[in-house]
């Protein structure tokens, strides 16, 4: 018996959304394209490391993120246990990046080592942590994606609670900056918790 092509069934809704939802990998380069109506995510290359670095030391974000030098970020694009990503909108503009770590660690933890999103306002932190997390966990064996966030940045746990990540505890005065310590905040999301979040109705942030 023939079988049906894999669309039959699927409700014009779901078809669309698996239409604007296209990953490309390539092995050992790293070649990725993730998409979405609203944002891509594409590798980080040398040439958009001016981009990188600025959007670093944006005096929006430096106080939020720790500071990396040009050879590190560098050192990270090439790094098979990393990604480095390129967040830009439909124009192919870009409007952040985001550092993730963890892809070869034996427990299945991945870490969302840094999000910075220079074009703020437009729900694009949003809306690229969300594509984010649907390709960690539909791409990678990844059990537990994991992050931390200075307790003080009520805006940025407020987005990460409402893409389903919860709280486990805090680091006490465990960065320095400047003179002074911040604490920081432990947040996952786990697979089962990813799959019964994924049921739920998206909140849009214009973050």
């Amino acid at each position: 018996m023939r079988k049906k092509p894999f669309f039959v069934g699927i409700s014009l809704k779901l078809r669309y959304c698996i239409l604007i939802f296209r990953v490309q990998i390539k092995k050992g380069g790293k070649r990725i394209l993730i998409t979405s109506q609203h944002v891509d995510l594409r590798p980080a290359a040398r040439q958009d490391l001016d981009f990188v670095l600025a959007a670093e030391q944006n005096e929006l974000n430096c106080r939020y993120i720790g500071q990396w030098s040009r050879e590190k970020h560098t050192a990270a694009i090439t790094d098979e246990d990393m990604l480095h990503l390129i967040v830009q909108d439909k124009t192919g503009q870009p409007a952040g990046y985001i550092i993730i770590t963890g892809l070869k660690d034996p427990n299945q933890s991945v870490n969302l080592l840094r999000i910075v999103i220079n074009m703020k306002g437009l729900g694009y932190g949003t809306a690229a942590l969300s594509l984010l997390k649907d390709w960690i966990f539909t791409n990678t064996g990844t059990h537990r994606l994991w992050l931390d966030v200075k307790e003080f940045n009520s805006t940025a746990r407020h987005v990460y609670e409402a893409a389903g990540f919860t709280t486990e505890g805090i680091l006490r005065e465990a960065v320095k900056h400047g003179d002074s310590f911040d604490s920081m905040v432990i947040m996952s999301i786990l697979r089962q918790e990813y799959k019964e979040h994924a049921h739920e109705p998206t909140q849009h942030l214009n973050t």
